[in-house]
């Protein structure tokens, strides 16, 4: 990030934290209604669950530490509240769970709001617009179409729990899909020929082509749908909902998410950081 940058970017954290409610003190008589900005503001700590396998969302670099758009967006959060940013990683089919259970304050993890999703928690945003993609060895199935992937014959990975996962179930159920960990495990085998095609995320899919560039892996030339990505709040909590959505209005106006898509999205800089 160059130094004008990392300017802007404190000088929104500054305005974020005079638009947002203070955290402090302010919701102690509120704490049976809200108690996950009570929790927060008597601890001191926000908790946000990640995967830490979906770049450019958030990733591990080379030191193990987790980077990522959703960590820059955690981090603005967590300093305009002045409190300190508790990134819980687990699997990413665990993270719904684990706001409903209380063991994460927040869900920023690439994760698409769908209407299953919005029936256990509240989702702030859109701060991404993203798409289903396919990242294959062939042109031409790179270039199949949802209508035509349901095939037994084609083998197909995706992360388990996402929507990536959904999507083939739904498109393709006569095909044989394999449900991975991580993107990383798909990529895998697909290299290896173990599948025929990985379903993922547009900015999945371009990562995984620019870190294999003589691989000769190819993608689809246009997604296969439109999905938002945005932050999964406790539905039980009405201030913190109203909290985070005040914060992403202010950074979107302001410009902030569009620095940060430019940072994660277009500049790839950030690659040489990764294993």
């Amino acid at each position: 990030m160059t130094s004008t940058i990392r300017r802007r970017i404190l000088s929104l954290i500054v305005g974020i934290a005079l638009a947002l409610p203070l955290a402090h003190g302010a919701v102690a008589a509120s704490n049976s209604t809200n108690p996950v900005l009570a929790r927060i503001a008597d601890s001191g700590t926000l908790r946000v669950g990640m995967s830490a396998g979906q770049p450019p969302y958030n990733m591990k670099n080379r030191d193990g530490k987790i980077i990522g758009m959703d960590v820059d967006l955690a981090q603005l959060l967590a300093r305009a509240l002045e409190v300190e940013l508790e990134i819980v990683e687990m699997p990413f089919s665990r993270l719904l769970d684990s706001l409903e259970s209380g063991k994460v304050d927040l869900v920023m993890s690439g994760m698409t709001a769908t209407l299953q999703r919005n029936m256990r928690a509240a989702f702030v945003g859109p701060y991404m617009l993203s798409g289903k993609s396919i990242l294959a060895r062939s042109e031409t199935i790179a270039a199949l179409k949802s209508d035509d992937m349901n095939r037994d014959d084609l083998r197909i990975a995706a992360l388990e729990g996402s929507t990536s996962e959904r999507f083939v179930r739904l498109s393709a159920p006569n095909a044989q899909l394999t449900a991975t960990d991580t993107y990383d495990r798909a990529v895998e085998l697909l290299m290896s020929n173990e599948v025929d095609l990985f379903v993922a995320d547009v900015g999945i899919v371009m990562l995984s082509k620019l870190r294999s560039p003589d691989a000769g892996l190819v993608s689809s030339s246009q997604p296969l749908n439109i999905e938002p990505i945005g932050i999964a709040v406790p539905a039980s909590d009405p201030l913190l909902l109203n909290l985070v959505e005040n914060y992403v209005q202010t950074l979107a106006t302001s410009g902030g998410l569009e620095q940060l898509r430019k940072k994660w999205f277009e500049s790839g800089g950030w690659l040489a950081q990764l294993p």
